[in-house]
């Protein structure tokens, strides 16, 4: 497994005293290289660095086995050229981007709790900055008291739960209009699946709705 690497922490010159080559014939030469530099952003690095000196036409690189393959031309270049090329990449190693989570790997209910929160939390931000502006003028000041708990109600996660199924509800109607008029209407017992999908999820909204608490 290959590490991640802090270019700030890079001493280029122990890198290049741990790179071995393991084989070498006329145009060709093969190196072993450290695990830390054979992670995706410092081995692409080296990939295109080598590809860039004049003579080079095939680089391939092996993070698994730590394998680096050079083929040169030998009346365009020297292997010390090809040596050079690799240890003036070492020089300028990039970092390994942080790795970023894998949303597929994400439970929906978890997302959707997680955009909720979201959601919840700049509302109650921007009612308070609404509130604290509104503070500052005498003439709204009665008004506030008045509209503040209506605003405080409705940015709940609750209402922002429900507004979301509302908004849903609405979009897969939006988006199945033409099929609903022009097919499932015509041909109930053709569509009858359909019918009995769009039943039982709107029986699940209504139990939602009837289960929330009453105030």
């Amino acid at each position: 497994m290959s590490l991640a690497i802090d270019p700030t922490a890079i001493d280029p010159d122990a890198l290049a005293r741990q790179i071995v080559v393991r084989h070498r014939e006329a145009g060709h030469i093969r190196f072993a290289l450290p695990a830390v530099i054979c992670s995706a952003a410092p081995s692409s690095a080296i990939q295109t660095a080598l590809h860039a000196q004049a003579g080079v036409y095939r680089v391939a690189l092996s993070a698994g086995d730590g394998k680096l393959s050079v083929c040169y031309d030998e009346h365009v270049c020297s292997v010390r050229e090809v040596a050079r090329a690799l240890f003036s990449a070492l020089q300028r190693l990039p970092a390994e981007p942080e790795a970023t989570p894998d949303l597929s790997l994400v439970p929906a209910s978890e997302r959707l709790s997680n955009v909720v929160e979201m959601l919840e939390a700049r509302a109650g931000k921007m009612l308070d900055r609404l509130m604290r502006r509104m503070s500052h003028t005498r003439q709204l000041r009665g008004l506030q008291t008045r509209v503040q708990p209506v605003l405080e109600s409705a940015l709940t996660e609750k209402a922002i739960t429900n507004f979301l199924n509302d908004l849903l509800a609405f979009y897969l109607i939006r988006v199945h209009w033409d099929l609903i008029t022009q097919r499932w209407l015509r041909e109930p017992l053709k569509f009858r699946n359909a019918w009995l999908t769009v039943f039982y999820l709107v029986f699940l909204l209504v139990r939602y709705r009837k289960a929330m608490p009453r105030k």
